[in-house]
């Protein structure tokens, strides 16, 4: 098919499908096959990120106005689409992303457990009653929306991000300007078309692509924006916190990991190895809390790296939608460049490579990469590679090993293996992460617990659970005198 035959996604705007006012057009390719087009989605720019925002503005007193029972009808009915097209959203995210079907699916399927969370909490709006010191006074807290909101949403994981952020904001009673990464456009895209269906009122949610650079920027920057909420690299999301001082707007950014998996030597070594090398390798390693580090006590070294090799020799790569396929390939050939990078850099400053290394295949295709012999001062143990690349770490003890655990920029997400309860609980207590687990992936997480970083890896309220929406609310408290 010539790829001109490939409709373009036109931009969602105040309930109507419209071309964006720049006339560009780029292009997205499936990164298991770089010669297949899946997406050709509009360059937008401050133009069309500005009517987005205005048509959010007029759409904003009528929706804010409905109570969140009324305001759950319509994500009910959205999400039942979207649980009729679980499949084909799916096959979308694997063609765009790369990652398998079978993890595609899990995606979609934790995005509906998340909008069954959301939609549930933002029925409650919890607002609270205290006493107070004067007699004949009445007091009491209600949460109320922000105003116009925007959500600039990952290509990692294109869909369930996208509902873990709109969601809690359509149900606080904002309204939302939605801008996709441009890695992953035409997945985000099915949220928006639920929501048509669902009978969204004109304006309430609005859809458009292009780069940050522009239409991105107008979101953040615009006076009319009284939140952002983003997920993706660190220093972009710095930038973002940066500009958005200027209009006091919120900020809630999800960005960088170095997630660490702690196995201390009277860990089960070969569930701490299945753990560590999921955590590592499912969707190509590109997960936030993506094991990158596994820190192990000297005394279990080697076994504990047996045990790895043995696991991730099984690992096959291949196009996602392949059933035989265990892990796709990585989101483009940028990320190839730059995790490619990354395995040189290991190389020279001195540590071993047990296993991968290279680029396989035609595709974005990078071979399961271990590293042995990391020291602490090696910049594959200090930055985010965000690539199937896990770094092996010798310790002597369970305090060194926290404090490596500790010793980088990042505290998103860690794991701890052992059998001993003091360890655990000692290591829940000094780990220095927003997100932390005991026997279980660092990628572990569940809706109605808050998901979100400290230091360079998160700001604001985090996602999810009941903070999810207490972002896009704000608290106003009143006082009544009655005698």
């Amino acid at each position: 098919m010539n790829t001109t035959d490939i409709p373009v996604l036109r931009n969602y705007i105040n309930g109507k499908w419209v071309e964006a006012a720049t006339g560009s057009v780029a292009e997205q390719r499936d990164p298991a096959d770089l010669s297949v087009v899946t997406c050709r989605f509009q360059q937008s720019g401050r133009e069309d990120a500005r009517a987005a925002i205005a048509a959010a503005e007029v759409a904003l007193p009528a929706w804010s106005a409905l109570t969140a029972p009324k305001r759950a009808e319509f994500l009910g009915r959205a999400q039942a689409v979207i649980v009729r097209r679980q499949e084909e959203i799916a096959a979308s995210i694997t063609q765009e992303n790369g990652k398998t079907l079978a993890e595609s699916r899990v995606e979609v399927a934790a995005a509906i457990k998340e909008m069954d969370w959301l939609i549930g909490e933002g029925r409650r709006l919890y607002g609270e009653t205290l006493p107070v010191e004067r007699d004949g006074v009445f007091a009491y807290s209600i949460r109320q929306p922000l105003g116009v909101v925007s959500v600039i949403s990952p290509w990692n994981f294109p869909f369930n991000v996208v509902c873990r952020k709109c969601v809690p904001a359509l149900m606080g009673g904002n309204t939302v300007v939605l801008k996709p990464a441009s890695l992953t456009p035409r997945t985000a895209a099915y949220l928006v078309e639920a929501m048509e269906e669902a009978g969204l009122p004109r304006g309430v949610l609005n859809f458009i692509t292009g780069p940050g650079s522009t239409a991105g920027d107008e979101l953040v920057v615009n006076p009319a924006i009284r939140a952002i909420s983003f997920t993706g690299s660190t220093p972009v999301g710095m930038g973002i916190h940066q500009k958005a001082a200027a209009t006091l707007a919120r900020t809630q950014l999800e960005m960088g990991g170095k997630n660490p998996a702690v196995i201390l030597a009277d860990a089960d070594l070969g569930a701490a190895a299945d753990a560590v090398v999921l955590a590592a390798y499912a969707c190509a390693g590109q997960w936030c809390t993506s094991t990158s580090r596994a820190i192990v006590e000297a005394s279990v070294f080697d076994r504990f790296q047996q045990e790895v090799l043995k696991r991730v020799a099984k690992i096959k790569i291949g196009n996602g939608m392949d059933p035989a396929t265990t892990m796709g390939p990585v989101c483009g050939e940028q990320q190839v460049r730059d995790i490619l990078r990354y395995i040189e850099i290991g190389k020279r400053e001195g540590a071993k490579l047990a296993v991968g290394g290279n680029r396989s295949g035609d595709g974005c295709f990078i071979e399961p990469t271990v590293f042995t012999g990391v020291t602490p001062d090696m910049v594959i143990a200090r930055e985010e590679v965000f690539g199937p690349v896990l770094c092996l770490m010798k310790v002597a003890d369970f305090d060194e090993a926290v404090r490596l655990a500790n010793d980088v920029v990042f505290g998103l997400s860690s794991s701890v293996f052992t059998t001993s309860l003091e360890k655990a609980l000692r290591f829940v207590e000094a780990t220095d992460v927003g997100l932390t687990h005991v026997n279980l992936p660092t990628a572990y997480k569940e809706p109605q617990l808050s998901f979100g970083g400290i230091k360079q890896s998160g700001v604001g309220l985090p996602e999810a659970g009941k903070t999810g929406i207490e972002f896009f609310t704000r608290h106003k408290v009143a006082y009544l005198k009655y005698r």
